[in-house]
């Protein structure tokens, strides 16, 4: 008869020690069901880790449990019939094995009639997911790659036109061996072959997520943006009198770590799609700080010559990442 086993975990975030427990599992038993179970006050969303797991052991069944269970026996007197019950609704058949990297499983075994069988956490030395989320940097490569991005050290540049951004971006990029997510607005326009307008706003937000998206699944531990969705509100706001509520949000959830505001002490070099031709670079600059300072956004400020910003935005994001 097909067999089933149990494993049931938190996995935030989904770590190598995880992996190896899961490889065990999966040479074991015929199905392997994965719990994700979550509580409403944890960090890292429930929903967000299972998908991180589905990626992760594309040959299980993984659900996504958010029942408020205690966490350890000691916390309920019913602890043990609790989980059992939260157990039996999600996986109705017959439990043969139970996994787990630690003691519990026996008892949980007991409880479901399976047998358990113990995989011992300590062997390889793997990082627990509490030093994982306080150094990601540190414990990269024992992050699941599927939930690397959400720990990626993102900096971004920020500013009005005109400061170096890009230029930046491509020198801090290759200085640290970091992955650049490129700003699409200017992709955009570039086609476009005109000045954008209100309608051509959400489409370059799309494009600006979808660009940090693919930065963030291919970088090692820290991504250079060289705009991000600050800029397309702040230009919204700006050009068209209001931005799409929704990419407001987005502004928001998708913030960086990092911001450097890039001061407007260089010359002004014209380029085609800029409209405010450089007469409204204060206002503009003002516009970006009101716009961090409104999202709670902390930001360093770079200014002087070329060299002495790029000195000074590679200091700034080395301290930053620095034991980490």
């Amino acid at each position: 008869m097909p067999t089933t086993g149990l494993l049931i975990g938190k996995f935030m975030p989904p770590h190598a020690g995880h992996l190896r427990l899961i490889d065990h599992a999966r040479s074991r038993v015929d199905e392997l069901v994965i719990l994700v179970c979550s509580l409403e006050r944890e960090p890292i969303p429930g929903e967000l880790r299972a998908e991180w797991m589905r990626a992760s052991a594309p040959n299980a069944r993984v659900i996504h449990v958010n029942d408020e269970n205690p966490s350890l026996p000691d916390q309920h007197p019913e602890f043990w019939e609790k989980w059992t019950s939260t157990i039996r609704r999600h996986v109705p058949e017959k439990i043969d094995v139970v996994f787990a990297g630690e003691s519990y499983g026996e008892e949980l075994a007991s409880r479901l009639g399976a047998t358990s069988v113990i995989v011992d956490r300590e062997e390889g030395g793997f990082p627990s997911g509490t030093e994982i989320r306080e150094r990601p940097l540190t414990h990269w490569d024992s992050i699941a790659p599927s939930a690397r991005p959400h720990f990626v050290f993102r900096v971004v540049l920020t500013g009005s036109e005109c400061v170096g951004k890009t230029t930046l971006a491509h020198d801090l990029a290759r200085e640290l061996g970091a992955v650049r997510g490129d700003e699409y607005g200017r992709e955009y326009v570039d086609a476009l072959g005109r000045f954008p307008d209100a309608s051509d706003v959400e489409p370059i937000a799309r494009g600006q997520i979808a660009n940090q998206e693919r930065a963030l699944r291919e970088a090692n531990r820290v991504a250079i943006f060289d705009t991000d969705l600050v800029s397309t509100c702040v230009y919204a706001q700006h050009y068209y009198g209001s931005c799409p509520e929704w990419i407001v949000d987005e502004s928001l959830r998708r913030r960086g770590d990092l911001y450097l505001l890039l001061d407007i002490d260089v010359p002004w070099i014209p380029d085609p799609p800029n409209r405010d031709r450089g007469h409204m670079r204060d206002a503009m600059q003002q516009l970006f700080r009101d716009a961090l300072r409104a999202r709670e956004i902390e930001y360093v400020d770079i200014r002087g010559g070329w060299d002495e910003r790029r000195r000074a935005a590679i200091d700034a994001i080395r301290a930053r990442i620095q034991g980490r």
